[in-house]
C-alpha cells in the first residue's frame, strides 16, 4: 500500500470534532467518493490520514487544538 496521500486536507482547529478528530469523507468531497465514515484524530500529532482513500489531513499551520469542551 503506498503512503502518498491522493488530496490533502488542511483543517483549523475550529473545525475538529469531539476530541480533535475529522471525519472523512468530508462534505466537501464529490458523492462518487462516498466510503464509510471514519473519524481521524489529528489533535495528537497534528495529521492523520484516511485508511480508505488516502486523503492527508493536518492542522493548518500555527493552529493549536484546545482542550476546552
Amino acid at each position: 500500500m503506498s503512503t502518498e496521500a491522493k488530496s490533502v486536507v488542511e483543517v483549523s482547529a475550529s473545525e475538529l470534532q469531539g476530541p480533535g478528530v475529522v471525519f472523512c469523507p468530508n462534505p466537501k468531497m464529490a458523492l462518487w467518493s462516498n466510503h464509510p465514515r471514519v473519524f481521524i484524530d489529528v489533535a495528537t500529532t497534528g495529521e492523520g490520514w484516511c485508511p480508505y482513500c488516502g486523503t492527508h489531513y493536518r492542522l493548518k499551520a500555527g493552529e493549536k487544538v484546545s482542550a476546552h469542551h
